[in-house]
């Protein structure tokens, strides 16, 4: 009886696959939204193989971007404005659907006793 509780829990598990067609998502323009003190916003960004470059609440801020693979790139900051810009961020592409992408993302680097934090976002592409 477990048996075929195995198969069949097995069966439909092996059913779900989530769709990753990173290199869709690569370069190109696309929005997401974030939330600052409890305001809902939105930004736009532009990236290319080499640059992403972020437009929110009025300013411009660019990254270099490494590839890792086709589903992870860390972004460096290209003129930090402090010691936390400095950090790197491992940004890794989780699925992907026709006109977005789910990511994750956290600090590349971490300090001793400091707690590993990831969060997640969205992205639609918007060209």
């Amino acid at each position: 009886m477990r048996f075929l509780l195995f198969i069949t829990l097995l069966s439909l598990t092996s059913c779900y696959e989530t769709t990753r067609n990173c290199k869709d998502y690569k370069t190109g323009a696309f929005r997401f939204d974030y939330t600052v003190d409890g305001i809902s916003k939105s930004g736009d960004f532009k990236r290319t193989e080499r640059y992403s470059i972020n437009y929110y609440d009025g300013k411009t801020d660019s990254s270099e971007v490494k590839w890792i693979n086709d589903c992870e790139f860390i972004l460096y900051k290209i003129n930090p404005v402090s010691i936390a810009e400095k950090d790197p961020i491992h940004m890794k592409i989780l699925t992907t659907t026709d006109s977005s992408y789910t990511f994750e993302y956290s600090k590349a680097s971490f300090n001793e006793g400091e707690k590993k934090r990831k969060e997640k976002g969205v992205a639609f592409k918007i060209n």
